[in-house]
């Protein structure tokens, strides 16, 4: 189930994935980033693989991120990824 309460938290963290994902969610496919928007998901979009994806990164296109943020805010920003779709 979507919480939108603690998704909203986790628009400010999207500021750092904006660069590759723009602000909007939508992707650069020029960097390899995707649109984060539409129900196409290279790898799926529950909230476990987003949180994975967040966490580990993927194939060297998308950095790990799991160290840096920490599990509390990983959690927050997939919530906020996962949102994105759901519009």
């Amino acid at each position: 189930k979507h919480d939108s309460a603690l998704a909203e938290k986790g628009k400010e963290k999207f500021a750092m994935c904006a660069a590759g994902h723009g602000a909007d969610g939508k992707g650069n496919q020029q960097l390899g980033a995707p649109n984060l928007t539409d129900q196409t998901w290279l790898y799926g979009s529950d909230e476990a693989t987003i949180v994975e994806t967040i966490t580990n990164g993927r194939n060297n296109m998308m950095p790990a991120h799991g160290e840096l943020l920490g599990e509390g805010k990983v959690h927050v920003l997939a919530a906020y990824v996962y949102g994105l779709s759901k519009k």
